[in-house]
């Protein structure tokens, strides 16, 4: 009996098949809830190793438990400022990388 290959595909010939290639508005859309979900998450794990309440980490940056739950939950466009508020409250290092006409600029 003769085995058939399997053919495989990377993730970003499935998104592009499946949500649309870059540029597009949907692959925008898709990139950017991506991006607030990730962000989200890296703000809850961060609270937990740390031990603290989301209202706890909100009396820290000054805003209501509930603007927490909603950044870990990525349910809101949140001020850049308030990100790092929070992020400085944990006491833990940003790193944002923005890309540029093909150059890779790394913001510490």
């Amino acid at each position: 009996m003769k085995k058939r290959g399997l053919k495989t595909y990377s993730l970003d010939e499935i998104t592009d098949k499946h949500i649309g290639k870059r540029g597009t508005p949907k692959r925008e859309a898709f990139e950017k809830e991506l991006r607030l979900d990730l962000l989200g998450e890296a703000i809850r794990q961060a609270r937990l190793e740390r031990n603290l309440t989301q209202e706890e980490l909100g009396r820290l940056v000054g805003v209501q438990k509930a603007q927490i739950s909603k950044l870990e939950n990525s349910l809101t466009d949140a001020r850049f400022e308030t990100i790092i508020k929070v992020f400085k409250a944990l006491n833990a290092k940003i790193n944002f990388n923005v890309e540029l006409l093909n150059q890779k600029v790394n913001l510490v």
